[in-house]
């Protein structure tokens, strides 16, 4: 009943704070007055007057696309030369030298696509100027793009024969201005009341209570008396790294870390954080369209999804396995002082029902960050998260580029619908011809496409069994969870899997470069032909896009295609490693 009713506290608080935050982005995306306009409006205009930008530019979809791929590659290579260089950098009191070229590679893509997979320790591999400058940075604009992108798309359906989409530039200004730092500054300073350091000292070092003896490679043992205690700017980078389904943790061991996560407080923050701005991009997007039944029938058919993913989780790992169970001499049902169930990989200051929804949560949206150890879930415990990866990242997902690969399944639903009864497919008023299903298939099967093709090529290597931390059926499923994570723009991992190899690095960040940037593309795609369509009268045979049975049609494409795609992988990997457990 006590995990029940902590899972029943963070849905009703997540859409409770999701509505009004919905409002207020879309008046803030849409150049409307806002709570903030005063305040922030001079920093707005100051922008637009230092960076020459014509607000009331109205961009073709093309013109919208090159401006986002434009910024963004300067961000990679502005990235790759800051971590290669770090070593002769300011604010590097560990002198912790620079990356690998092909380290500094996958940690520009991953963080300039969103997705914030790490092939390395935080607190030991990148200075503070490297998380502070290139890390945090990034985690504001990156999901201001993609916002951007949303708002463009927004405005596609929204218009009627015109043909602009409005400025890329003032879309992503007004994202991170008024959208994404406000929130994290409220964010940064409860973090910060709960214990969260943020400062620019050395590391500390502190003398052990007790101890401990460790064996090196070669054999021989050494006794460690001394250990160190990681400083620097956590907070700020804490608070966007959730808020903006970043996921980069600062620690090694992310927010399971008690330097990132302190208390209970703090894991309700930053849980919370994790679907607020993508659940309420589907109240934004219901205002902005003057239909708020859409956004809610969107809303709905996420949250049905996400209960579903969170169900399983929670199931599995609450009854454990028989091997945890060790023929009854491990209690797997919880009793007094005692949680029960599989609790290996998890912190005991939260247990199974906060690690189930943080594993759940942050696979779905888009963010990578954990609060429990996902190698250690048990095989269908982490096949949900898996799934949720795979399925492109559209239950609720990231900020702005989860509601965008909702609505191409919802395209691909109401085409498969209007085949079904021999009508022409509508959505939103605007009718659904060839070019818009192209480019929707793109959208929602290049995920897919590139997480099976980079899967694929991984495991035919004999190099990469040498990266794994166990062999057969959950062998392959931590090199398919790692490809899923990137082609999802996810960023979590089974962390057994060592992935700081020039082939890995290389491979996984053109996986999460391809994921990032076609549904992005193809979706500007459509927004740029939808904005130059009439709008059709709606009459007695249109397809309803808000009753039940269409969330029910969304639900089942979503599924369909997740399942057609990887149901194979999924029964060599934790499906197959199920059933070993059983026999």
């Amino acid at each position: 009943m006590n995990a029940i009713l902590q899972i029943v506290l963070y849905t009703v608080l997540l859409i409770a704070l999701a509505v009004p935050y919905g409002r207020f982005m879309s008046r803030a995306m849409e150049g409307e007055k806002t709570i903030f306009s005063r305040l922030l409006g001079p920093c707005e205009r100051g922008i637009y007057k230092l960076m020459r930008i014509d607000p009331g530019e109205q961009m073709s979809w093309k013109k919208y696309a090159g401006c986002a791929v434009a910024f963004s590659a300067l961000s990679l290579f502005a990235l790759w030369a800051m971590f290669m260089l770090q070593g002769g950098l300011p604010w590097n009191p560990q002198g912790i030298e620079g990356t690998s070229w092909h380290l500094g590679f996958n940690t520009a893509a991953s963080f300039v696509t969103n997705t914030n997979w790490q092939s390395y320790s935080g607190e030991s591999a990148l200075s503070y100027f490297s998380q502070a400058i290139g890390l945090t940075v990034q985690n504001f604009v990156t999901p201001a793009v993609a916002l951007a992108v949303l708002f463009a798309l927004i405005r596609g359906f929204r218009r009627v024969q015109k043909q602009g989409l409005g400025s890329f530039w003032a879309d992503v200004t007004r994202a991170v201005v008024y959208v994404l730092l406000p929130l994290n500054l409220v964010i940064a300073l409860a973090l910060v009341s709960q214990g969260v350091m943020t400062n620019l000292k050395d590391y500390q070092v502190y003398e052990l209570v007790e101890p401990a003896t460790v064996q090196q490679e070669d054999g021989t043992e050494i006794t460690v008396t001394r250990g160190i205690i990681p400083m620097g700017p956590q907070a700020s980078q804490v608070a966007i790294k959730q808020s903006g389904t970043n996921g980069g943790g600062y620690n090694g061991v992310n927010s399971a870390s008690p330097l990132e996560n302190p208390t209970p407080l703090s894991n309700l923050i930053e849980m919370i954080s994790l679907l607020l701005i993508p659940a309420a991009c589907c109240f934004a997007f219901g205002r902005s369209i003057r239909d708020k039944r859409q956004g809610r029938a969107l809303f709905l058919a996420m949250l049905l999804l996400l209960v579903a993913a969170l169900g399983v989780v929670a199931v599995m790992e609450q009854h454990g396995t028989p091997q945890l169970a060790q023929d009854g001499a491990v209690a797997m049902a919880p009793a007094e002082g005692y949680p029960g169930g599989n609790m290996e990989g998890k912190e005991t200051r939260f247990g199974i029902a906060a690690s189930a929804t943080w594993a759940v949560y942050t696979t779905a949206a888009s963010n990578g960050s954990v609060n429990c150890m996902h190698d250690s879930l048990t095989p269908l415990g982490g096949m949900a998260p898996m799934l949720l990866m795979q399925l492109g990242e559209v239950v609720f997902g990231g900020v702005g580029c989860g509601l965008y690969g909702m609505i191409g399944f919802a395209i691909l639903a109401v085409f498969i619908a209007g085949l079904m009864v021999g009508r022409t497919p509508e959505y939103l008023g605007k009718k659904i011809e060839p070019f818009e299903m192209r480019m929707a298939v793109l959208v929602c099967l290049a995920t897919p496409l590139v997480i099976l093709i980079g899967s694929c090529i991984a495991t035919l290597l004999p190099a990469t069994a040498d990266s794994l931390n166990n062999g057969g059926a959950h062998g392959l499923s931590e090199v398919l969870y790692a490809y899923s994570s990137a082609g999802g723009n996810n960023g979590s991992a089974f962390a057994g899997f060592n992935a700081n190899t020039p082939f890995l690095n290389v491979s996984i960040g053109l996986v999460m470069l391809a994921a990032r940037f076609l549904p992005m593309l193809a979706t500007l795609a459509i927004a740029g032909s939808m904005v130059q369509k009439k709008r059709t009268a709606v009459s007695a045979g249109t397809l309803s896009t808000t009753n039940a049975m269409f969330v029910g049609l969304l639900i089942f494409i979503v599924v369909l295609v997740g399942a057609l795609s990887f149901f194979p992988a999924l029964s060599l990997g934790p499906i197959a490693e199920f059933t070993q457990m059983l026999a």
